[in-house]
This record gives C-alpha cells, structure tokens and sequence, in this order.
C-alpha cells in the first residue's frame, strides 16, 4: 500500500491478521475507519489502547478480565464442585450465552495436536488437574469442539483423571460432529449442556 503511506499499510497488514478478514475486508474497514476518523477510529484506538493496559487472563480458570480473578471466579454463587472444560475463551463466552450452566471454567488455551506439537504441557491440563484435586470438583463436563484434536483432548482427560473420584461427562445431543461450540446458537448449547452424559 506504499500510494496510502506506510502507516496505513501497516494498518491494513495488522487488520487482515484478524480472524474473518482478509486483506480486501481490511482494506474496505481501514478506509471506513478513515472517513469516520472522529466517530470510529479515535474512540476504537483508545479502546484497544485502554484494554490492551488491563486485559490479563484469570489465574484460576484462564478466562479474560481486568482482575487477577474474573467475573465467573470471583462469583460466590457459581456452583465450586462442577467445572465445566472448554478449549479457549470464544467457547466460554459461547456457553455462557446459552445461560444453562452455573458452575465454574477451565479454559485449556487450546487442543493436543501432534502435527502443530502442542501437547499437554503447552495446554492447562496439568493447572486443571491440580484443580480438580484442590477444588472438591465432583464433575467435570468436557465441552470440548466435536473435532478430531478436540476429541484427543478429551480422552487425555479423561484418562488423566481416572481414579481421581469425579465424574466425568461430555456434551451431548446438539453439537455435531466437526461443530466449533462458537458458532452454535444457544439453544443448541443449552439443549448439549442438559443432555450431556458419562464420557
């Protein structure tokens, strides 16, 4: 983009590394951006520049916030035995949208996958076994995406906590094999929370 100056190159390099957009979408959201300079990109700018200071991830569970402890953490009135498993922060917010689930979270911050070599310990399986023996957790509902990776990672989980007293349950009816659990609607997720069963 050197006719448009190398700051709004940069721009438009930065904007189609987000998920959804390619370089053509950024191009027409830089320019959209540009002509509601006051309105749209100043505010968006401050925005990003104020979250980017106090966005940190939970110590607890992995989810994102502004504290040490999130929101779902830090409630008193979350069930502390349940702890439902999902694989980042994008499925979390997508069962809480569904509303059906009053329990805790473990956020993974992703799936095993020989091929991209992440395994367990560049995932938060050993934080989540540590929880399941410090917590009293009773269940734990793998809420984990109907993909091949997804379902590795759940069989290593379960497997890892063979013998450690707690039931462990999967999602059901509802999510479709190959289904990503953030582009389910909600009564889909609700209808899979209320049917899940022994993994």
């Amino acid at each position: 983009m050197d006719e448009a100056g190398p700051e709004i190159g940069r721009l438009i390099e930065m904007m189609a590394k987000l998920p959804g957009l390619g370089p053509r979408s950024a191009r027409r959201a830089v320019l959209t951006m540009i002509a509601k300079k006051a309105s749209v990109m100043e505010p968006l700018a401050r925005a990003m520049a104020e979250a980017a200071a106090v966005v940190r991830a939970c110590r607890v569970c992995g989810n994102i916030g502004s504290a040490e402890l999130c929101a779902i953490c830090s409630a008193p009135k979350r069930a502390t035995g349940v702890l439902c498993i999902v694989e980042d922060v994008a499925d979390l917010w997508a069962m809480e949208r569904g509303r059906a689930f009053g329990g805790r979270y473990h956020v993974l911050g992703g799936v095993l996958s020989a091929l991209d070599g992440i395994g367990p310990e560049e995932l938060r399986i050993p934080a989540l076994l540590e929880r399941v023996a410090d917590e009293s957790i009773s269940e734990v509902i793998l809420a984990l995406n109907a993909t091949v990776d997804g379902q590795t990672t759940a069989h290593y989980i379960a497997d890892q906590l063979e013998g450690a007293n707690v039931e462990v349950t999967s999602l059901a009816q509802g999510v479709p094999i190959g289904g990503e659990l953030d582009y389910l609607d909600d009564g889909t997720i609700s209808a899979a929370l209320a049917a899940r069963r022994r993994f």
